[in-house]
């Protein structure tokens, strides 16, 4: 019986869940969101919040049991640095699962996964205008790097 079994399987072996697992919550802190279908995004929730947590700890035993668990350190040193300042003020739920609908190709139910306190980078060509010559402008711009 599987009563009280929370782990969700994946269909996958332990060492191979762990991995999937691990690839994904580096993808997840260095790009800020991902896409992913729903039961991934749902078993990655718990794996990233608890990183998180551990970057909200700050101290060297944390940071170590991250880099054990994720093996990148530059990105155990986003997630310090980044990720866990922008959610120093929330005790929990750093993560968002937004349902998409179903992939075209064999209709599995997508998700996006992303931190809630994410924080967005601007290119700084985004015209802040959008009135018809800002549109205009913007127009010559792509043209003018077709050429």
């Amino acid at each position: 019986m599987r009563n009280r079994n929370k782990t969700a399987q994946l269909k996958r072996t332990a060492s191979h869940r762990r991995a999937l697992l691990a690839n994904m919550a580096c993808s997840l802190i260095e790009h800020g969101a991902i896409r992913t279908t729903l039961g991934k995004a749902k078993a990655l929730r718990p794996v990233a919040e608890k990183m998180v947590t551990l970057g909200k700890k700050g101290d060297l035993h944390a940071r170590r049991q991250a880099v054990a668990f994720l093996r990148h350190k530059d990105v155990v040193k986003q997630l310090f640095e980044v990720v866990a300042p922008a959610a120093a003020d929330r005790e929990g739920g750093y993560c968002r699962i937004t349902k998409l609908g179903p992939r075209l190709t064999d209709a599995a139910p997508m998700a996006i996964i992303e931190f809630v306190d994410r924080v967005i980078e601007k290119d700084e060509e985004v015209v802040e205008d959008t009135t018809d010559d800002a549109v205009e402008v913007e127009a010559e711009k792509v043209e003018a790097k077709a050429e």
